[in-house]
């Protein structure tokens, strides 16, 4: 069974940085492509980023670029997001995902086969 546990959430001011962790336990980890996603009340889960097994491509979404990176430690079996800058409209639950189907990462929450439980992050104006 693959197990997701994301962690590093919290409350920030705008301006201010966090960086998530996604702790994957169950399978080869480094055979996954991970991603992460974000869903703000009232609104459908969003990309923020993903990553291939290799780590030699990593993609964002628009409205992250160059404020985020996500990055992964295959060693430690763990998924990072940095996230810098914040800003209000980055408050959000964050999940982190894994697909053993996929070569680069997805944009797309039917593109993973594993979740884990999401992590609150709010950013204060």
């Amino acid at each position: 069974q693959v197990q997701l546990v994301e962690s590093g959430g919290g409350l920030v001011q705008a301006g201010g940085s966090l960086r998530l962790s996604c702790a994957v336990s169950g399978r080869t980890f480094s055979r996954y492509v991970m991603g992460w996603f974000r869903q703000a009340p009232g609104k459908e889960r969003a990309f923020v980023a993903g990553i291939s097994w290799s780590a030699g491509n990593a993609y964002y979404a628009d409205s992250v670029k160059g404020r985020f990176t996500i990055s992964r430690d295959n060693a430690k079996n763990t998924v990072y997001l940095q996230m810098n800058s914040l800003k209000p409209e980055d408050t959000a639950v964050y999940y982190c995902a894994a697909s053993f189907r996929a070569v680069v990462p997805g944009t797309t929450a039917i593109e993973y086969d594993y979740w884990g439980q999401g992590t609150q992050v709010t950013v204060s104006s």
